[in-house]
């Protein structure tokens, strides 16, 4: 009961982490490219030094899914730059919808009805971002073209959700924490030739990227990987949706930003329709005879 409750609280403080995410790239001076490369080089190392099981189980699948993870972190930062957070987490959490899709031909899992509906509601929603998009901010110069690697993101995550199943499909396939690890080292290298020089950053940019990848990213990823094991999955999805659900919440109160009517509710469709989702899943999960 303990170890229990310890997890349920690790996870929400987790989902809390990673909700600050936007509010607080949109707080730096610098740019999207050096938030991406500083924000990963420092939680792969701080990762590295949590998580000793990352460095040795670093196999060939694992450099494979990383790449899809580096993508999603950059995509992510970029995304914030340019439009609402609200717009940007919204957007990546159009992920199940992309691995529906691509479940029948990547790891041969069927569709079901209820499937296809899943996927016209979270269709549907996705749409709504790019019908009324919001007129260029401060905090958001650039919404349709945020709105598009926001899209992306939750494209590469997908493919970063998919991966870690096919490396839990094979005992040699390596762990999540390793492919953490790796995509975040990969996301700096990638993004260090544009980010540099880093000349000219101030002392409180220097704070906040140091929180983004110590706290918001390192410390997060810990709580996530030692409370999986001990809650239900049912349980899992729905902490996390506290993460989408926060995120505009302190992009509100940090910076004043208002995410549009149309993107509110493409958001409640994609965050709705995704909570149902995993309760009728967990349900069906139950009636089975497996679940028995």
């Amino acid at each position: 009961m303990i170890a229990t409750r310890r997890a349920r609280l690790q996870l929400v403080a987790a989902a809390v982490l990673f909700s600050t995410g936007g509010a607080v790239i949109k707080a730096t001076a610098m740019t999207s490219w050096q938030v991406a490369s500083l924000r990963s080089g420092i939680a792969a190392v701080a990762l590295a030094l949590l998580l000793p099981e990352a460095r040795r189980s670093i196999r060939p699948r694992t450099l494979i899914v990383s790449i899809a993870y580096a993508a999603t972190l950059v995509l992510f930062v970029t995304a914030n730059k340019l439009t609402t957070s609200a717009n940007t987490i919204f957007l990546q959490a159009t992920g199940p919808l992309y691995i529906l899709l691509l479940a029948p031909w990547l790891l041969r899992e069927k569709i079901r009805a209820a499937d296809v509906v899943f996927m016209a509601v979270v269709g549907i929603g996705l749409l709504l971002f790019f019908v009324g998009t919001d007129a260029p901010v401060r905090t958001a110069p650039a919404p349709f073209q945020g709105n598009v690697l926001a899209a992306l993101s939750g494209f590469t995550w997908a493919l970063t959700l998919m991966g870690l199943r096919w490396m839990g499909a094979d005992e040699g396939g390596g762990s999540p924490a390793g492919a953490v690890v790796v995509g975040n080292a990969l996301a700096c290298l990638a993004t260090l030739p544009m980010a540099l020089p880093f000349s000219g950053i101030g002392a409180a940019d220097w704070l906040a990227i140091s929180y983004l990848g110590l706290f918001q990213i390192a410390l997060a990823y810990a709580f996530v990987t030692r409370a999986v094991g001990r809650l239900p999955a049912l349980e899992i999805s729905i902490i996390l949706l506290v993460e989408p659900a926060l995120n505009p919440v302190w992009s509100w109160l940090v910076h004043g930003e208002r995410p549009g009517p149309w993107a509110l509710a493409g958001g409640v469709l994609i965050l709705g329709a995704t909570a149902l989702r995993s309760i009728l899943a967990n349900a069906a999960a139950g009636k089975s005879p497996a679940g028995a």
